[in-house]
C-alpha cells in the first residue's frame, strides 16, 4: 500500500483533493493512504510516507523541504496548479503513483 502525504498551508482545500484521489484509487483498485496536513506538521510526518505532494500555493517551501525529503529518500513535488484547482484526483493519483516509482 502507498502512503502519499499531501502538505498546503492549512490541510483544509488539500482534503478536498484527498478526496478524489482516494475516489479515484478505489474505481482503480488501488489500495493507498493519504493524509492532509498544514505545513508545520510536515516534519513530523515525512517519515511515514512513500512521498509528500505540496499544494501549489506553498510552492514556495519546495526549496526548504526538498533537502528534509531527500534526507529520508522520500519524493518530494509540487501539484500542478490547473489538477489542484480542478480537483483532478485521477491525474494527481497518477502522477503522484509515477513519482514514487521513479
Amino acid at each position: 500500500m502507498n502512503k502519499i502525504l499531501l502538505c498546503c498551508a492549512a490541510g483544509m482545500s488539500t482534503s478536498m483533493v484527498v478526496q478524489r484521489m482516494e475516489k479515484a484509487a478505489k474505481d482503480q483498485g488501488i489500495e493507498l493512504e493519504i493524509k492532509a496536513i498544514g505545513i508545520e506538521e510536515f516534519q513530523q510526518e515525512i517519515d511515514k510516507y512513500d512521498c509528500c505532494l505540496l499544494g501549489p500555493q506553498i510552492k514556495y517551501k519546495l526549496a526548504d523541504f526538498k533537502p528534509i525529503a531527500d534526507s529520508l529518500n522520500k519524493p518530494i513535488s509540487v501539484i500542478n496548479s490547473m489538477d489542484y484547482g480542478m480537483l483532478n484526483g485521477a491525474k494527481i493519483l497518477n502522477d503522484t503513483l509515477k513519482l514514487i516509482q521513479a
